[in-house]
């Protein structure tokens, strides 16, 4: 299947500022770095102008970065029946003093215009009520059906601008779709933005697959998948639907994940004894090496950003625990010894922490820990909670939570939800069918 996801649509992207209007770098801000915020009350009228094709442009783009930044826990949007004054032209000044009388410190003020070549034009512009000065202002050349996409651009901008931290929005989410009854589902390789919106199914549910990865530099993705019983890990190209075998093993192989600059990949390969050790194998020469050698069960390896550590959980101790070690295999040690099993470790984008599953006397939680095995913290459990998974700016956690169903809980239901890292506003990400291994991609380009 081929998925062009309008990650080229974009035509220009360049700094608007109006005549006479030059961007202020005022006093609104965000602290980002405490548990609980008061979200920023910010106001979005409906952007002005229209474009043929599509009449209501103007407030369907405001839906989509109003669902963005409500979304994150950050902001809150304010209800348009409030509004004093509605949409503007984005070069209009507008009238602040009605905008803080309903409450607003921030506003967005936006445009829509359809110009020659059937493309469509989409301003925008973020104020600080307060000061009554403008923070920024950009303009968006884009095909009329790429407008989603502008929205989290758009909110992506006003994120970084008010927080100081770089946005996650222009963003998509790989995951296993899963229908059917419990214990016979098929399984489905499926892809979404990051709300949930534009799914795209990429596998047909023929073979089981598990544990997709995206790679930190193309538009690919590596995952394990049961072809004629037979476990295989693929790469699957998202811009032309190519899938091909990474490598043929003469055992199970399962978690793979990409190096940092995608060149290899990192995952396990057994033994007839039931243990498990880490190898990488190079993407174009297929060459192999093998980092741990151990009588164990050695699993989930993930590369620090700057590919020097790797990250895995292991049996080794007599419990499974999560150990760091150098990117050659050497320099192992443990950071995990709370009570309880650790499993699937995954490193941050920024390189401060390890996200990780914890199960504990029969619950699950997931929890996030220095590379040094310090500051050790929970921030959700449940039922069944599993395979964390970080926003692109390091901020968020994607996670899967499946919860007993049926008249006498014997059936389970699972379904994709974000998290703050500190514990922060969990919200459940909205999807057609059950949801599970989720894993999100770096910001779109």
């Amino acid at each position: 299947m081929k998925l062009r996801s309008g990650l080229l649509a974009v035509f220009a992207v360049f700094v608007f500022v109006g005549a006479g209007i030059a961007p202020a770098r005022a006093d609104l801000h965000l602290n980002v770095n405490r548990g609980t915020v008061n979200p920023l009350p910010i106001a979005i009228p409906d952007f002005a102008g229209s474009v043929s094709s599509d009449p209501t442009l103007g407030h369907d783009l405001v839906t989509v970065i109003s669902g963005d930044l409500n979304g994150s826990g950050l902001f809150k949007t304010l209800d348009p029946k409030s509004f004093i004054q509605q949409a503007s032209d984005a070069a209009t000044n507008p009238d602040f003093k009605s905008w803080g009388t309903v409450g607003a410190q921030a506003l967005v003020t936006g445009t829509v215009s359809t110009t020659g070549g059937d493309r469509t034009r989409v301003e925008f512009r973020l104020w600080d009520v307060e000061s009554e000065q403008q923070l920024v202002g950009m303009a968006y050349m884009t095909t009329p059906t790429n407008w989603r996409r502008i929205g989290h651009i758009i909110a992506d901008s006003i994120y970084e601008r008010i927080t100081g931290e770089k946005g996650y929005f222009d963003s998509r989410i790989v995951y296993i779709a899963e229908t059917g009854p419990y214990g016979d589902r098929t399984r489905r390789l499926a892809i979404m933005d990051q709300d949930g919106a534009n799914v795209h199914y990429l596998t047909d549910g023929s073979a089981i697959v598990l544990t997709p990865r995206f790679s930190p530099t193309q538009q690919q993705i590596t995952y394990m998948a049961y072809y004629n019983h037979k476990p295989r890990v693929y790469l699957y190209n998202i811009s032309t639907g190519e899938q091909r075998v990474l490598g043929d093993f003469p055992n199970m192989t399962f978690a793979p994940r990409f190096s940092p600059d995608g060149s290899k990949v990192i995952m396990s390969l057994s033994d007839n004894d039931g243990n498990s050790d880490i190898y990488t194998m190079d993407i174009d020469s297929h060459a192999v090496v093998r980092l741990t050698h151990t009588d164990s069960i050695n699993t989930s390896p993930t590369y620090s950003p700057d590919g020097k550590y790797v990250a895995f959980e292991s049996d080794r101790s007599g419990s499974q625990q999560i150990y760091v070690m150098n990117a050659d295999g050497s320099g192992t040690h443990r950071i995990t010894f709370g009570s309880g099993r650790y499993a699937s470790p995954v490193w941050s984008p920024r390189g401060d922490l390890i996200a990780f599953t914890r199960i504990y006397k029969n619950e699950f939680y997931i929890g996030v820990i220095h590379p040094d095995g310090t500051g050790e913290r929970l921030i959700t459990h449940g039922f069944d909670v599993e395979a964390p998974t970080w926003s692109p700016n390091g901020r968020v956690l994607c996670f899967f939570k499946v919860v007993p169903t049926g008249p006498h809980g014997n059936g389970r239901s699972s379904r994709l939800y974000t998290i703050d890292l500190t514990g922060f506003n969990e919200h459940m990400i909205k999807s057609t069918t059950d949801a599970s291994d989720p894993a999100w991609s770096p910001l779109n380009k």
